[in-house]
């Protein structure tokens, strides 16, 4: 302790000239505006940069299950091809995965959240790749996110686990239709609520998209029914859905642009104001 008191003795010049040097650099921040965006977009690039080499050195040692997702994907994209060039019947989802109407770009969790109340997930793209906020983030099992925050080469995205995320949803066999959110507790399960007593329930049933927003497009994978019962009321379901994703490891994704949100989005402003 002794050792301490003598080297803070000797060292005060410098220590309360590097002390003010601290304290008028946050003074000037705080005061500047200009300054103060430099310094988040630098913070932003050293915490990217962190999470980069964090995630290189994960990635190692998820090689093998990386892979064998990529096989799976590529098994399921040869069936898809096998069927339209024998024109079967194509399942819901594969029609609208792969619409024209949406961009498909690829990108690497590179921080992901889980045990908390509200989650995020941290992607190694950003402005400089054409990710923009209110892109949706989906893997070939299902959705994940919604990005709500970029800079130039890294995004943020607002995860389902969180207790802002609400995602429309159906039953995959039927229209009947409720909201996706997330009660906190366990990070492979969602609730399903609002789903109306008469809709044909039953545990193992899919649940998919529903389309009624300009993120997601109808029919991507969310997960199946676990079990399900009616709220108090006695009028709507409320569902636990197990997900196709596992929330807790995921690797890489791909963030989904609508190409016509801004044309919907211009005539539906319209209409309001006539």
């Amino acid at each position: 302790m002794q050792q301490i008191f003598n080297f803070l003795i000797r060292n005060k010049n410098n220590i309360l000239f590097l002390a003010l040097l601290a304290f008028s650099i946050f003074l000037t921040i705080q005061t500047h505006s200009f300054h103060k965006s430099k310094f988040i977009s630098s913070a932003n690039w050293v915490t990217g940069g962190i999470y980069s080499w964090n995630n290189n050195v994960q990635d190692y040692f998820y090689l093998d299950e990386y892979n064998q997702r990529l096989v799976e994907e590529n098994r399921n994209l040869r069936n898809v091809i096998r069927q339209l060039s024998g024109k079967d019947t194509i399942p819901n989802y594969t029609d609208t995965t792969f619409a024209s109407d949406y961009i498909f770009r690829s990108a690497d969790v590179i921080n992901n959240n889980f045990s908390k109340r509200d989650n995020y997930i941290t992607l190694d793209k950003g402005e400089n790749d054409s990710i923009a906020a209110e892109n949706g983030v989906i893997t070939s099992k299902g959705i994940i996110g919604i990005i709500d925050r970029t800079n130039s080469n890294y995004s943020r995205a607002i995860s389902i686990l969180n207790s802002q995320s609400k995602i429309n949803a159906q039953l995959k066999k039927s229209n009947h239709f409720g909201s996706l959110i997330w009660d906190g507790k366990n990070p492979n399960l969602m609730q399903l609520t609002d789903v109306p007593k008469q809709a044909p329930v039953a545990k193992g049933d899919t649940i998919i998209t529903g389309g009624k927003s300009l993120i997601f497009p109808k029919g991507l994978l969310i997960g199946t029914i676990q079990d399900f019962k009616l709220d108090n009321t006695e009028s709507y379901f409320t569902i636990n859905v197990k997900l196709f994703n596992d929330m807790t490891n995921i690797g890489y994704v791909y963030v989904i642009e609508n190409k016509n949100k801004e044309e919907i989005l211009s005539l539906e402003e319209g209409e309001e104001n006539e």
